[in-house]
């Protein structure tokens, strides 16, 4: 018989089962983090719940923060067992469950005023975000920040009630330079190149259109580090809730899984402090620049590489993908011809033993990564992960074949079917729009190419674009699988 997980249930757990180091009634809130998913509780609250572990940093607490709907779910089920979470790391070799207990409260989404009251509370000196690469209002095409998006003109509207992740934080900032309290760091924890300065072009740039000093006053006071984050964390299905009753005797509404391997590297730049997390195994640096592009286009472009065909073979899982000869050698091929020579060097970093490292990760089996949530989103992934390795490589002079591919791929999955003809459900925010222009792009592929917000000048280039074309009109004809034998040959 499964245990429920609360606090007064932690003395009942199995001994399979890790507990707090710690009171976790002895924790007082630091730190508001916008966006409580998977990702978070995997990443950045099991750093934390390490660090307290060892007696350290108790005043460093997470207080949750949300703004869409389904944040509103996820309070409900976590508030049902004291605000804590299981996190069940599994690969072929090791299997281990742990409660954390970093989070000591989740403030309603939706109440403006409850947020932007505990964003001025002097205890809170770090705002942190996982609200995913498409939550920063961002123009694909250049990279900066869009203040015409409809959420940001709403929020400049109306100000003191604000419903986005960076209206709430502004709100915030503002009534603490009203109160003459410190401002806190903003850190981004999002798969963003340079996601600490797209973080402060958000926040800014919704202030200038607000008060044009308090856009100043933010420049010239508050902190936007940038970092990189790392860990394979899947979403949560009824199969990883079941199999936690019946393997550990615990049941959890809304557990992790996720792979062993966790990395975070962060510029130290937090004027109002920070817990000491260089203890638990977080790198600070002066510059993230050089991991941050080396994760992003070998780990994050790598994703997409093996996505897109992986989806449209109706292939499930992504280590099912890295058993396919066929992708694994379309990866290995991409990765070492076209993506790692446009990665500089990374300090105290081989390429070649992390590019193995990445590829032995994509291939656990226990991690039940689906190759779905690879494919999720490739309106913003795209721009991030693959549109600028293939801009460096034009600008060089060199070989584009491989990432032509992979983006005709991306374009024949958005069509909305798979090779067998089983239908694809919408995966992209702007599925409509995507599907639309894949399915013109079948007669004219330069209509895919024309999306400027997506490709920018990669569109326009010559041979790009003869390339691409070349690569659809094969897919169309022969499906993934053949088109990938005829480029790997």
């Amino acid at each position: 018989m499964s245990v429920k997980l609360s606090f007064a249930n932690l003395d009942k757990l199995s001994e399979n089962v890790a507990r707090p180091g710690y009171v976790p009634t002895d924790l007082t809130p630091g730190i508001v983090h916008f966006g409580v998913g998977n990702f978070h509780r995997a990443h950045q609250a099991v750093y934390l719940d390490d660090l307290f572990g060892k007696g350290l940093g108790h005043d460093w607490a997470i207080v949750g923060a949300g703004v869409l709907p389904a944040d509103a779910a996820a309070r409900e089920k976590l508030k049902a067992q004291d605000w804590l979470t299981t996190v069940v790391e599994q690969d072929s070799g090791h299997m281990a469950a742990r409660v954390t207990a970093a989070m000591v409260d989740y403030l309603v989404p939706g109440d403006a005023d409850g947020i932007i009251a505990r964003l001025a509370d002097p205890q809170i000196r770090i705002v942190s975000l996982t609200i995913t690469e498409g939550g920063y209002f961002i123009d694909p095409a250049s990279g900066k920040f869009n203040p015409e998006s409809p959420e940001i003109v709403a929020d400049a509207r109306n100000p003191a009630m604000p419903k986005t992740a960076f209206g709430l934080i502004l709100a915030g900032l503002a009534r603490r330079r009203a109160e003459d309290v410190a401002p806190f760091t903003v850190m981004s924890c999002d798969n963003i190149p340079h996601n600490g300065r797209v973080t402060a072009d958000a926040v800014v740039g919704l202030a200038r259109i607000i008060d044009p000093d308090l856009a100043d006053w933010v420049e010239r006071n508050v902190s936007f580090p940038n970092g990189m984050v790392d860990r394979i964390t899947p979403a949560t299905t009824e199969r990883e809730t079941r199999f936690l009753a019946d393997e550990f005797g615990l049941e959890d509404a809304w557990p992790v899984f996720c792979e062993p391997f966790r990395q975070w590297v962060l510029e130290d730049r937090f004027p109002a402090g920070r817990p000491a997390l260089e203890k638990v195994g977080v790198t600070f640096v002066d510059d993230v620049s050089p991991f941050e592009q080396m994760k992003i286009r070998i780990l994050n472009g790598g994703h997409a590489v093996i996505a897109y065909p992986a989806g449209l073979m109706d292939i499930h899982f992504v280590h099912e993908a890295m058993q396919e000869p066929l992708i694994a050698a379309f990866l290995e091929r991409l990765e070492q011809d076209e993506i790692i020579p446009t990665v500089p060097p990374v300090p105290g970093v081989v390429l070649e033993d992390y590019f193995r490292l990445i590829q032995q990760r994509f291939s656990n089996p226990r991690i039940g990564d689906t190759v779905r949530r690879l494919c999720l989103d490739g309106s913003n992934r795209q721009p991030k992960f693959i549109i600028p390795t293939i801009a460096d490589r034009l600008k060089a002079g060199q070989g584009i074949a491989g990432l032509a591919l992979e983006s005709a791929l991306w374009c024949r999955y958005c069509h909305g079917t798979t090779d067998s003809g089983a239908v694809i459900e919408p995966n992209d925010p702007n599925w409509e729009r995507m599907q639309d222009t894949a399915k013109a792009a079948k007669d004219d592929p330069s209509t895919w190419l024309a999306m400027e917000d997506i490709y920018g000048e990669v569109g326009r280039n010559p041979l790009f674009a003869e390339t691409f074309a070349g690569h659809l009109k094969t897919l169309w004809e022969l499906g993934a699988r053949e088109t990938l034998r005829r480029f790997l040959a």
